[in-house]
């Protein structure tokens, strides 16, 4: 069954507030504010596609962090499935960070 644009939304809304909960092991910054996030699209048919990266290829908590991502938004109202995409391209940088993880961080 199709989902509405509005309905599509919400469901982006709250991946995104879903990804606010989740931390990076390293930095004591949601992964969403850190910039790890690069894209979310919601599907009509329920499905999200989610683009991410890691602060570094070789993230000893990588695979935590995924699970983590992979656990967390299948249990948002409205995902029917997840296809999750690991890219170092472009590579992060403290660039990608929001104001609010510069300012947890002393960065700002």
């Amino acid at each position: 069954m199709a989902v509405t644009p509005e309905e599509i939304l919400g469901i982006e809304k709250d991946i995104i507030y879903t990804l606010k909960n989740i931390y990076d092991p390293e930095i004591p910054v949601n992964i969403y504010d850190l910039g790890l996030v690069y894209e979310i699209d919601v599907e009509p048919d329920g499905t999200a596609n989610i683009r991410m990266t890691l602060t570094a290829p070789n993230c000893p908590m990588a695979d935590m962090l995924i699970e983590d991502v992979e656990t967390q938004v299948r249990k948002v109202k409205g995902v029917t499935d997840l296809n999750l995409t690991l890219t170092f391209e472009p590579a992060w940088s403290r660039d990608m960070m929001s104001e609010e993880a510069l300012l947890e961080l002393g960065l700002l």
